[in-house]
């Protein structure tokens, strides 16, 4: 197992609880840490074999794009899930979304939210531990889907 990171992904978008943030819109940064479980593309030195982490941003860029969400922290959960349902070689995904220019009365830099898919695995336990996030995979995929149709 290793780990892919991009740090600091810049996003122009329109979350947010108040009418101001969805019809002004702002900047959001994303940092991305994906567990990957490939060890083949470690000997293949092939793209295909792990993940392209351009496609990653390109995936960050769809969701952050779409729908607007009240909560920075569903929309970081949103990104986490839709990054495992997308890659196969991805065990976990840990999102840490900033939000720079927070509608909060006071002096700050940002305010972050962290959030991690699946939740509570903290290491890989052998072919029974993919085993089981492939299950949990499998029913949350389904209800993934079906929430994105409902849309």
């Amino acid at each position: 197992m290793y780990v892919i990171r991009l740090k600091n992904c810049c996003f122009f978008a329109h979350h947010g609880v108040f009418d101001e943030e969805e019809r002004l819109g702002q900047r959001f940064q994303v940092d991305v840490e994906l567990k990957v479980e490939a060890p083949s593309a470690l000997d293949s030195d092939m793209i295909g074999e792990t993940v392209d982490y351009g496609l990653v941003f390109a995936e960050i860029e769809r969701i952050l794009s779409g729908r607007r969400r009240f909560l920075i922290e569903a929309l970081a959960l949103d990104i986490a899930r839709a990054l495992c349902d997308r890659f196969v070689q991805v065990v976990q995904a840990r999102i840490v979304l900033r939000k720079p220019n927070a509608p909060v009365r006071g002096v700050l830099d940002h305010v972050e939210v962290e959030v991690a898919w699946p939740q509570g695995l903290s290491q890989p336990v052998g072919e029974m531990g993919l085993a089981c996030r492939e299950m949990q995979g499998a029913l949350t995929q389904s209800s993934y889907w079906l929430k994105q149709g409902q849309e």
